[in-house]
């Protein structure tokens, strides 16, 4: 079999790609490194069944030219994480809308499954929790920058299954908050990586808002067995999956949990929304996923608990 991977040198792009290698595939990847590192590739150099290419998805060209002769595209690209969509709306829409259709419209032409990484930001300030696939979606105002990203990745699933109209054969997958090795330190569009840091270097541990908004966290390992199950199982075709934990946790208890892990001293500050993203910020209470449907279709279950992920992530931070 072989895959290309779009976002391949990103945090779960790169630990895909190994996922791959370990089952026999070939994989190409690729990457601008806008988001992504070499780093999180530079073990595979001497592999011959792998090669990166750094380029951008939005170069039409060159998506046709590598999605030739592939089994399936994993396309992970995307311009992700909060700060980055707030920062430049403009370059994520354009990212995330024009690279996806330049994806779809070569696999269409070359017959080329596809499974495309959405996001749980699509179900925007739904109150309907647990999150089902085909439950109600509720967005802000157009000028709030936040719900650029929701729309953009909506719209990426719109077109999929127009495209599954016309004979593609394709999936969605649906991430709520991976983390673990390999997220960016710098905490772009990871709290985890963001309190990980703060803990290990003492300094306050920044809880945005009151604290206790919750969210569900899926390790990594987790969330790139779902996203293979998706691309490669008949069972997946056509359909959209959440791929997440179940377990809701508040953001403060996720603080304190990392504090005590990492055996940290450090304390727990409180910062407004609004003096972290700016005035025009909205933020969901909660976002957790019903994963029954991706259980019965393709039996995704999550293998591994919060503290035993946050260990593995702490033990690489310090590494």
């Amino acid at each position: 079999m072989r895959a290309l991977v779009t976002g391949g040198a990103g945090f779960i792009g790169s630990h895909l790609v190994d996922a791959l290698l370990v089952r026999g595939w070939e994989v190409v990847a690729l990457d601008n490194l806008f988001t992504g590192q070499r780093a999180n590739i530079a073990h595979l150099a001497a592999e011959h069944r792998f090669r990166f290419v750094e380029g951008d998805v939005c170069d039409a060209h060159l998506v046709d030219e590598l999605i030739r002769g592939c089994d399936v595209v994993f396309h992970l690209a995307a311009v992700v994480g909060v700060k980055h969509v707030i920062d430049n709306p403009l370059a994520g829409m354009r990212t995330n809308v024009l690279g996806t259709a330049n994806v779809l419209a070569a696999a269409h032409r070359h017959g080329v499954r596809v499974c495309l990484a959405s996001s749980s930001e699509v179900y925007g300030q739904s109150e309907d929790v647990p999150f089902v696939e085909d439950g109600p979606r509720v967005l802000g105002p157009t000028w709030i920058p936040r719900w650029s990203y929701a729309t953009a990745k909506a719209l990426d699933e719109h077109l999929c299954f127009a495209y599954r109209d016309r004979g593609l054969e394709v999936s969605v997958v649906r991430y709520f908050n991976a983390y673990g090795p390999r997220t960016d330190p710098r905490g772009y569009g990871s709290v985890v990586a963001r309190f990980v840091n703060q803990a290990l270097s003492g300094e306050p541990l920044t809880v945005h808002g009151d604290g206790q908004q919750t969210r569900s966290f899926t390790y990594v390992s987790d969330s790139v067995e779902g996203t293979i199950r998706a691309g490669t199982m008949p069972a997946a075709l056509g359909e959209a999956f959440n791929l997440g934990s179940e377990e809701e946790i508040t953001i403060e208890r996720l603080a304190r949990e990392i504090i005590a892990l990492t055996g940290s001293r450090s304390a727990l500050t409180y910062m407004p929304y609004e003096a972290a993203f700016g005035a025009h910020f909205a933020e969901p209470r909660r976002r957790v996923p019903n994963a029954g449907k991706a259980r019965r279709l393709i039996g995704f279950e999550p293998q591994v608990s919060l503290q035993d992920g946050l260990r593995r992530t702490i033990e690489w931070f310090r590494g």
